[in-house]
């Protein structure tokens, strides 16, 4: 869970739940998405079960990555941003996606939605839905 006066922003959640082995997955999610956390990406609705399931996915085919914020805006409970994602998959190659994300926060500064839009930068035909794949 965020630390009381603090919210979660998408560099550190991706961190934890992505680039941070050994970190369990329960407790990456904890820190940065509500109980309630939905999400949509490129038009799919996930529950945070889904959501969990999908991350799961991807912890056994990236073997590392970097995220780039390159805009970034919060009001009230609003946040919105755009970054690239690279990820390094455990088959030596790459995929770069910007993404277009707003979200929403719950009280106590986890996410409690995000909608989200990718464009693949880099990466096969076959990775194009790796911001969904589960």
């Amino acid at each position: 869970m965020t630390v009381a006066g603090t919210r979660t922003d998408v560099r550190a959640a991706l961190t934890d739940l992505l680039l941070t082995p050994g970190l369990d997955l329960d407790e990456a999610a904890d820190r940065h998405f509500a109980p309630d956390y939905r999400q949509r990406t490129d038009g799919s609705w996930a529950d945070r079960t889904e959501f969990l399931a999908h991350i799961a996915h991807l912890r056994t085919v990236v073997a590392g990555g970097s995220v780039e914020v390159h805009d970034e805006l919060s009001s009230g409970d609003r946040y919105a941003d755009r970054h690239t994602m690279e990820v390094i998959k455990t088959d030596g190659s790459t995929v770069r996606m910007e993404v277009y994300l707003f979200g929403e926060f719950a009280p106590d500064g986890r996410f409690r939605r995000i909608e989200e839009t990718t464009l693949m930068l880099e990466g096969s035909d076959a990775d194009r839905n790796l911001g969904s794949a589960r």
